[in-house]
Parts: C-alpha cells; sequence; structure tokens
C-alpha cells in the first residue's frame, strides 16, 4: 500500500510496515485456472477445427471442389482482418467484452450449419457450399477476436499459462481428430455421424465458454489482471480530507501569535478548535476526475512500434512457423489420397498432425531462454517440409512418395516442431516488455500469427490454382451435384 502525504508520513495515519498491508498473491493451488485457460485455448480453435476435419464429408458432398482450400483462405482473411480491428479496439473495447462477442459469433455458425446444412438440408448443394463458406467467415471473426484478446490476457498472467492456452489450441485439433475418428468408426451413416460430430463441438464450445465467465470473477485473475494494468496500488485516505474532496490546512503561525500551542491540549480541545476557533487560510480543491478518452492514432502507431522493436525476432519466428505449415496444412495434406486407404488417409494425416502439434505444445512449456535470433533461425529450417510433402502428391498419377507412411511421417515432425516453434515466441515475447505493455505485445504477436497464416495460406491456394480446374469448372461442378439434394430446393 503506498500512501500520499505531503508532510512525509506524518500526515498518513495508516503508515505502518508495508507488509502488513500487501495483498497476499493468489494460488491455483488445484491448476483449477491452467485447466480452464487450456479449455480457452480449445474454445478458440474448436469451431475451425471442426468445420474442416470432417474431410470425408466435405469431399463426398462436395465433389471436384477445392472446398478444403477455399474454407482455409476464407478463414485466413477474414481473421486477419479480425486481428487488425482487435489490436486497433484494444484500448478502446474492455478485454471481456471482446472475448464474449467472440464466444457468440463462433457458437452461431456451429449451431446454424448442424441444424440447417447438415441435419435438414435445407440449401442446394451451391447454396450450401455458400453457406459454409460464410459460416466460416464469422466463425473466423469471432475465434480471431476471442484468440486475439486472450494472447493479451494472457500476458498479464504468468507464463506458464500462455503456455496452457497454446497447448489448449492443439488439444482442440487433438479433440476434434478423435471425434471425426469415433464417430465415423461408430457410425455408418454419414449424415449422422457428421450431426453427432457437430454436436460434439457445440458442447465443447459451450464447456469453455462458461468457464471463461467463471474464471474471469476468480480472485487469481483480478490480482494478476489488475496489477498489470497499475490498479493494484491504493491509497490510503489523507487524514485532512473531510469527505469531500477538499483538504483543509490549519494556521499553525496563528496559534502560536495567540498564545496557542500545540502542547498540553486534550483531544476534545483540539476538535473543538479544529470546528470553532482555528483559522484556516487555504483550501486545496478536489483534483478533477478526467474522462479516459481514447488515444489517437499517432499515439497507438507509437505505442505498437514501441512494442515491436523490442519483440521482432519474435513476431518474424512465428509468422515464419505459421506461413509454412499454412502452405501445407490442412490444404495439401487433404489431397493426399491412397487407394487402400481412400479417405481415411486424410483423416489420419491430420490426426497425426494434430496429435503431434500438441506434443510440441508441451515441450514449450520446459524452461529454455531462446533468443529471438535463434528462434527466426530453427523456424525458417522448416521450409523443407515443403519439398517432402510435394513428393507425397507429385505427379498424381504415381508420386514419388506413395507410401501412405511417409505423409504420416513428415505429417508428424512437422506437428512437433509447428507446436514447439509456434508457441516459444508467443511465451516469451510478452516476458521481454514491462507489465503495463504485456496485453499490447501479445496483440501484436497475433497480429505476427496471423499474418504468418495469411502468407502461407495464400501460397497453398496459389499453388492449388496451378494444378486444379478453374473456379468456373468447379462451379459447374457443384451444378452438376445439385440434384442430390434431398429436399429438391
Amino acid at each position: 500500500v503506498i500512501c500520499e502525504c505531503n508532510f512525509l508520513t506524518l500526515d498518513c495515519p495508516s503508515f505502518k510496515v508495508l507488509s502488513d498491508f500487501e495483498e497476499p498473491i493468489p494460488d491455483d493451488r488445484y491448476h483449477g485456472i491452467y485447466f480452464a485457460m487450456l479449455l480457452a485455448g480449445v474454445g478458440f480453435l474448436l469451431p475451425y477445427n471442426s468445420f474442416i476435419t470432417d474431410v470425408d464429408y466435405l469431399h463426398q458432398k462436395f465433389k471436384g471442389t477445392s472446398i478444403v482450400f477455399d474454407m482455409s483462405l476464407t478463414y485466413i482473411v477474414v481473421a486477419l482482418l479480425a486481428v487488425i480491428l482487435n489490436n486497433v479496439l484494444v484500448e478502446r473495447l474492455s478485454m471481456h467484452t471482446r472475448i464474449t462477442v467472440g464466444y457468440l459469433l463462433a457458437l452461431g455458425p456451429l449451431i446454424f450449419v448442424s441444424v440447417f446444412d447438415v441435419w435438414l438440408e435445407r440449401f442446394t448443394i451451391k447454396q450450401a457450399y455458400v453457406m459454409n463458406l460464410l459460416s466460416v467467415g464469422v466463425v473466423a471473426f469471432g475465434c480471431t477476436v476471442q484468440q486475439s484478446s486472450f494472447y493479451g490476457y494472457m500476458g498479464m498472467l504468468p507464463k506458464r499459462y500462455t503456455q496452457g492456452v497454446m497447448t489448449g489450441e492443439s488439444t482442440a485439433g487433438v479433440i476434434i481428430s478423435l471425434s471425426r475418428i469415433f464417430t465415423k468408426l461408430l457410425i455408418s451413416d454419414d449424415k449422422k455421424n457428421t450431426l453427432i460430430f457437430f454436436l460434439v463441438s457445440i458442447s465443447m464450445e459451450l464447456l469453455c465458454f462458461l468457464l471463461h465467465l467463471v474464471v474471469r470473477r476468480s480472485r487469481f485473475v483480478r490480482y494478476y489482471t489488475s496489477h498489470s494494468q497499475g490498479k493494484g496500488l491504493e491509497k490510503c485516505p489523507d487524514p485532512r480530507d473531510n469527505g469531500t474532496g477538499y483538504r483543509v490546512h490549519h494556521d499553525v503561525t496563528a496559534d502560536e501569535g495567540n498564545g496557542v500551542t500545540g502542547t498540553g491540549r486534550s483531544s476534545a480541545e483540539e476538535g473543538l478548535e479544529d470546528f470553532v476557533g482555528g483559522t484556516y487560510v487555504r483550501f486545496d480543491a478536489p483534483k478533477a476526475k478526467m474522462r479516459r478518452s481514447w488515444p489517437g492514432v499517432r499515439d497507438m502507431i507509437l505505442h505498437r512500434y514501441v512494442v515491436s522493436r523490442v519483440i521482432w525476432a519474435y513476431m518474424l519466428s512465428i509468422a515464419v512457423t505459421y506461413s509454412i505449415t499454412l502452405c501445407l496444412f490442412p490444404g495439401l495434406e487433404s489431397e493426399i489420397k491412397n487407394p487402400t486407404l481412400g479417405e481415411w488417409l486424410p483423416i489420419l494425416i491430420m490426426a497425426t498432425f494434430n496429435m503431434s502439434d500438441f506434443v510440441g505444445k508441451i515441450l514449450a512449456a520446459l524452461p529454455y531462454d531462446w533468443s529471438g535470433g535463434r528462434l527466426l533461425f530453427f523456424s525458417c529450417l522448416r521450409v523443407v517440409f515443403i519439398p517432402l510433402f510435394v513428393m507425397c502428391v507429385y505427379p498424381a498419377s504415381a508420386p514419388t512418395l506413395s507410401h501412405p507412411a511417409w505423409p504420416c511421417l513428415f505429417s508428424l515432425l512437422m506437428g512437433v516442431t509447428n507446436g514447439y516453434f509456434g508457441s516459444v515466441p508467443m511465451i516469451q515475447a510478452a516476458g521481454k516488455v514491462p507489465p503495463e505493455q504485456r496485453e499490447l505485445a501479445g496483440n501484436t504477436m497475433t497480429v505476427s500469427y496471423m499474418t504468418g497464416l495469411m502468407v502461407g495460406s495464400s501460397v497453398a491456394y496459389a499453388a492449388y490454382s496451378f494444378t486444379a480446374p478453374a473456379a468456373g469448372a468447379r462451379f459447374s461442378t457443384l451444378d452438376a451435384l445439385a440434384p442430390y439434394n434431398n429436399t429438391g430446393f
């Protein structure tokens, strides 16, 4: 507790040893907060994973189209716009408002698609194609605002909670992959198993949302967020403040001139004089409470420039890591075919990536302090995965690495390195700036993260466009498939 006193510490009756007034640091005794943050990471990647992991259903419903590539590009473009918008609004809207809106926007499309497209089949094939892309766009906006806000949120907490959120991102992939595998194994009807698959996703997302609402009010979270925002220091009341905010000063020289000294008077006499006989010569008016104005554009740019100068290597590292990953996943991996395994091979490859990514993010918790330059170097080395995966699909008639074990092995290695080198920069960057800049650092890192996703997804889409049918041909395919819609619309 810090006392604001004009005359040393004598004017502050509450002045004691600092430790008598310090608020004890709350303890996450049963790791409940960590578990909730892990589920938070699940919450902002689970909706998108739900749309792309049922790749068998998508390939069956939208035959001959680039549905997975289109979903990936739609998600990334909208997500990049959302993270830039969130970075602008970080000082204008409260963190929890942004997170809550993100959850609602993520849940809406999941419920809409599962009910009206999968269950009721109210759309033609072409309409369903468009509705799925629109739903992915809404999910991208909501989840990215939520994700970017959470990274700023985690920057205020101890480092292990950032690692917990990023582990949760991989856990989302693992949960969704296992959910798709089991629903497909246990239920043969594609419509029914896909509907149950979406219901599992909706239930998990609701659980994550409810846990967030509970945890944000916990003493642990309030302690760290208030201290990071500079609200942890309280001022003790001034004894000369009569409650109106005006501070009254007693004219001691007038007393001495009247023969009154400060000794030998009872407390009752002092109190009587304060109200009746004292001479008061000055009033200090209370300081006006100014409303906090929104920062100007110049200030916002300057704040981000200052933060970026400190963490630029970490920003580049995470951007390179995710751009290489998105060149290959989920687009190219979903196109790897095998006559024996059929549509099971893309499902298994994605499951392998998600599980190994989960392991990589757990390894990121190991206590090793990377320099920004070394992180950037090892992130760039991952470019070797691009030619390796290309050999798994090219030439199309007889790929150079045709055995299904090859893409599974490469997916395993890519997942581990993606999980590790995608988490460490985010975890360590927040520790390089002062506490009051950590939320901004987290949001700035998310901009770099989304930029990497955008670059990788664009490269993958461009590469696919050179080898796949033109857009007109793909939409002709959708028109040809339209009669197979059960509703006849």
